[in-house]
C-alpha cells in the first residue's frame, strides 16, 4: 500500500504596512489582504512605531511611506535594516524626487513604487523583495537608469574637495534651482540645518551669493542626477 505524501502549504508572506493616512492604509491592508500568499501582520501609523512594530511581530516585508510623522520612512527603514538585516522594505510614496529615490537605497530599501501602482505591481514588488531581490515600478526603473546614463555620480565627488559629501550634495540641489524649503523637504532637514550648511558652502567657495554659486557649480557639472529634475 503505497503512503501519499501532502505537500505542506507554502507560508504566506507577512507584510507590515507603514503609512499615517488611516484611509490609504487601511484600503492598502485589505487589498493586499486578499492576495493569495499574502498575509498583512500589522500596520503602524508612524516612523517610530514601525520600527517597533517590526521588531515585534518580525514580517518579511515592511510596505513603507516616506513622509511619516514622528520618524520619517528613510530613518525608520535604516533604522529597520539595521536591527533586522534580513527584512525587506519596499518604499511606496507619492515622491518622485531622485533624492528621496536614492536615499531610500542608501538606507536599505529593495523595492520603491509610487502611490497609484496597480494591485499586481505592488504583488510583485513584495513577492520580490520578500525572496532577497530588488525592484523597482517601472516609472521608477526609467529614473534610475536615466541617472546612470547622465555620468556616474563620483564625477560629483571630484569636484569642490573642500565641502563634505553633504554639502556637495546640498550644492547639487541648489544649482538644480531648488530653494533652501525644498531641499529640506528632499533630504530630510530642517530649513534652518540647510540654510547653515548653504552658509558655510558660500563661505567655503568664496562666492557672494546663490547666484554666483549657482554658476560655480554648473560650470563644474553639477547641478543633475541628483534631484535636480522634476517629472
Amino acid at each position: 500500500m503505497s503512503e501519499e505524501v501532502s505537500e505542506e502549504p507554502s507560508r504566506p508572506i507577512r507584510v507590515l504596512l507603514a503609512d499615517d493616512h488611516p484611509v490609504y492604509r487601511d484600503g492598502l491592508a485589505a487589498l493586499l489582504g486578499s492576495m493569495a500568499g499574502v498575509e498583512v501582520a500589522g500596520t503602524a501609523a508612524t516612523g517610530r512605531e514601525a520600527v517597533e512594530r517590526a521588531a515585534a511581530l518580525r514580517p518579511d516585508v515592511v510596505v513603507m511611506d516616506v513622509r511619516m510623522p514622528d520618524l520619517d520612512g528613510i530613518e525608520a527603514t535604516r533604522r529597520i535594516i539595521a536591527a533586522n538585516p534580513g527584512m525587506g522594505v519596499v518604499v511606496l510614496t507619492m515622491s518622485e524626487e531622485d533624492a528621496t529615490l536614492f536615499a531610500a537605497m542608501r538606507a536599505g530599501a529593495r523595492g520603491y513604487l509610487l502611490k497609484g501602482a496597480n494591485q499586481s505591481e505592488i504583488l510583485r514588488a513584495v513577492t520580490a523583495v520578500a525572496h532577497g531581490e530588488a525592484i523597482f515600478g517601472p516609472a521608477v526603473a526609467r529614473r534610475v537608469a536615466e541617472f546612470f546614463t547622465e555620468g556616474p555620480p563620483a564625477a560629483d565627488q571630484e569636484v569642490f574637495p573642500q565641502l563634505t559629501p553633504r554639502e556637495r550634495e546640498i550644492l547639487s540641489l541648489v544649482a538644480a534651482g531648488r530653494t533652501n524649503a525644498q531641499i529640506a523637504e528632499a533630504l530630510f532637514l530642517s530649513q534652518k540645518t540647510v540654510r547653515n550648511n548653504v552658509s558655510t558652502i558660500f563661505a567655503k567657495l568664496q562666492v557672494a551669493d546663490r547666484a554666483e554659486a549657482i554658476i560655480r557649480a554648473r560650470d563644474a557639472g553639477l547641478g543633475r542626477g541628483n534631484g535636480g529634475r522634476r517629472p
